[in-house]
């Protein structure tokens, strides 16, 4: 079942900019393993819920995977044939706005091969480049609490 919001102030949003890189979400919090966009792009709810779909499949339900996008933004289109004007086109889908650098998913609970194989297969069905990282290949990735 794809993500979509429960409901939003707005229905029809500004289509905004992806400069940058993203503002948070750059480590990986949960897991032991992410995907990391290196490129910015719109997201849709099918490409996420395709994505997870491929993971969860590959790891035969074990494991734990964390989505870490959600596609709050709605894009409009307007129907074939009709001539312009007339307003903006009614809501035709959602889509997460991702900026590069960030960790979209997480895995945990398996071991790197698998994990590698099932983040791989993730990033076939994404329209962007991505990156395999571990906790510990971060920058600063083991912390000294205490």
């Amino acid at each position: 079942m794809p993500l979509v919001p429960k409901r939003v102030k707005h229905r029809r949003e500004f289509r905004g900019k992806m400069r940058g890189a993203a503002k948070g979400g750059k480590y990986i919090a949960f897991g032991e393993y992410g995907l990391e966009a290196l490129e910015s792009h719109w997201i849709t709810n099918r490409q996420i819920e395709a994505a997870r779909v491929a993971m969860t499949r590959y790891m035969k339900r074990g494991g734990k995977v964390w989505i870490r996008i959600f596609p709050q933004k709605s894009y409009t289109a307007k129907g074939v044939g009709v001539r312009m004007g007339s307003g903006k086109g009614a809501p035709a889908g959602w889509v997460a706005v991702v900026k590069r650098e960030k960790i979209m998913f997480e895995i945990g609970g398996v071991d790197e091969a698998t994990a590698r194989e099932a983040l791989r297969l993730a990033s076939t069905k994404l329209p962007i480049k991505t990156k395999f990282v571990t906790r510990s290949s971060e920058v600063g990735g083991e912390s000294n609490e205490g």
